[in-house]
């Protein structure tokens, strides 16, 4: 086995200076990849990610809001099989252990948010795993608590040797497994406690190259905060982790990184995606397509608003479950997207923006995805959601692709195949098919208006209620989903809430709701 490629022991390692500051407004860093995939939905990102476990020969370091070691990954025994010792386990919890036994140079750090403390009540198995690891030196598993109260740590982030790395919105968890087909019925989707769960929608970017030791300073970063030992940069990467035979979407790019993290502990406040979201938005020519798990955001949505009152506006699609996961985050995010949505829809009278849910059958296909396409010149993966949290609370971070920078002025044909391919899986059709359609009908939202509903895969146009009706709840209030931390349980400030009195949107609200209480 090769060496570890640090230059002291664990226990001795001292941290790096870390450079904190933007390279621009709204980027962090831009680095080199040699190869570029988009993944899409967990069953192949736990695939892939198995492989490149598997070919790692120093580190992995997986940053995230949730680990579940219960879960199974797609390949390697189950624990009724019997086996030879070289063939390893499936289960996750086993499947860790296996690696480091296997190769004596290879360490292994992970981070979750704080909240697995309060999980292990319902994942039981999962507290004896960390007991097998316990006395495993090059094993890790810590909970990140550094952070302001109400604040969570949602980075999704692997990295393999400094040279492979994964960021986007699926984390290594429960209930997350899905194909690209989403079948109404699908026996595989199963919880590690037995019981089935629904058809669910995600997407992450696997990275090769430079770009990898940029995320591998952010992901060491956050393991000191997190209150970790320092971890040493690795020295020599090595031979690639990125799996056999998986073609990549795009080769030699430059890709871009942006993050969000709360003022706290003496670190400064950033809000570079933020930033970026209304850069991305005001550049728009021709359209924007969008896959986010909420649609809650204030300042997102007056980016969006001040678009649509222009002559000739982009045309705006945005893909979205039908309903929050979770009582909170149903009482807190559903109302404020049903507020906001009336609100545009009363600025928008050239009738450019769409928002709808995926259907398999009759069953909604829960959208967790965090994806932004404009143009087909930017296409940006990440954590962070169309919500206050995502904007200025929890740690996130995106990564994204830009045309206009001169090393990627070839990939706009491979971001258009990857809408394409996306629109495809939602409509039950080939790239092709919805090229063609699009080219027919004019646009996006013409094309889904043209196909219906009666299939087994279709976009349904979502539709919020009246206005009138609308329950304001802990979304007026903004206590689960504010701008600020200080605001996270003020339940009551004058001029405060979802909109801001004079602004756009409050102005289009207000007239929303005159004409709902008419009707």
């Amino acid at each position: 086995m090769p060496g570890t490629g640090l230059a002291k022991p664990p226990q001795q390692q001292v941290a790096e200076p870390f450079d904190d500051d933007s390279v621009e407004p709204g980027v962090w860093r831009y680095a080199r990849a040699s190869r570029v995939r988009v993944i899409v939905d967990a069953a192949d990102y736990f695939d892939l990610m198995q492989q490149a476990m598997l070919k790692a020969r120093q580190r992995v370091l997986l940053i995230g809001w949730d680990v579940d070691t219960r879960i199974h990954l797609t390949r390697g025994r189950r624990w009724w099989q019997k086996g030879s010792s070289r063939q390893y386990p499936s289960r996750l919890g086993s499947f860790i252990p296996w690696l480091t036994r296997h190769n004596r140079d290879l360490e292994i750090r992970i981070l979750k948010w704080s909240l697995g403390a309060l999980q292990f009540l319902t994942r039981g198995t999962m507290a004896l795993d960390l007991l097998r690891w316990a006395p495993h030196r090059r094993i890790d598993f810590k909970f990140d608590t550094v952070h302001p109260i109400g604040c969570s740590h949602h980075q999704k982030i692997a990295v393999i040797d400094r040279s492979l790395a994964v960021c986007g919105g699926i984390d290594m968890t429960d209930r997350r497994w899905d194909t690209p087909e989403h079948r109404e019925q699908d026996r595989r989707r199963r919880s590690p406690g037995g019981g089935l769960h629904g058809p669910w929608h995600d997407v992450t970017m696997m990275l090769e190259g430079e770009v990898a030791g940029a995320l591998d300073d952010l992901g060491r970063d956050r393991w000191t905060r997190a209150g970790g030992k320092p971890l040493r940069r690795v020295a020599d990467p090595g031979p690639t982790a990125w799996p056999d035979g998986l073609e990549p979407d795009l080769e030699d790019v430059e890709v871009g990184i942006a993050r969000t993290r709360a003022e706290y502990n003496g670190s400064p406040a950033v809000t570079e995606i933020e930033t970026l979201f209304l850069r991305q938005i005001a550049r728009a020519r021709r359209f924007i397509y969008a896959e986010n798990q909420y649609f809650a955001s204030r300042v997102v949505a007056e980016a969006i608003s001040r678009r649509l009152v222009e002559d000739d506006p982009p045309e705006i699609v945005i893909v979205n479950p039908q309903t929050a996961d979770g009582w909170v985050e149903t009482k807190a995010m559903d109302p404020a997207r049903a507020r906001l949505m009336h609100a545009i829809w009363e600025l928008d009278r050239n009738g450019r923006f769409h928002l709808y849910t995926p259907f398999t059958g009759e069953t909604p296909i829960y959208v967790h995805a965090k994806l932004l396409i404009v143009d087909d010149e930017v296409l940006r993966v990440g954590s962070a959601n169309f919500n206050n949290r995502s904007l200025g609370l929890d740690s996130e971070c995106d990564v994204f692709i830009d045309c206009a920078r001169p090393a990627n002025r070839h990939c706009g044909p491979a971001i258009r195949t990857l809408r394409l391919r996306l629109l495809g899986e939602h409509c039950g059709l080939s790239p092709e098919e919805v090229a063609e359609r699009i080219e027919r009908t004019g646009s996006m939202a013409a094309m889904i208006a043209d196909l219906g509903t009666d299939r087994t895969h279709s976009l349904r146009r979502f539709d919020p209620g009246e206005a009138g009706e609308v329950e304001g709840g802990l979304a007026e209030l903004e206590v689960l989903d504010p701008e600020d931390p200080a605001e996270m349980f003020v339940f009551h400030r004058p001029g405060r809430g979802l909109f801001r009195r004079g602004s756009l949107l409050a102005r289009a609200m207000n007239r929303a709701r005159r004409k709902g209480a008419r009707r």
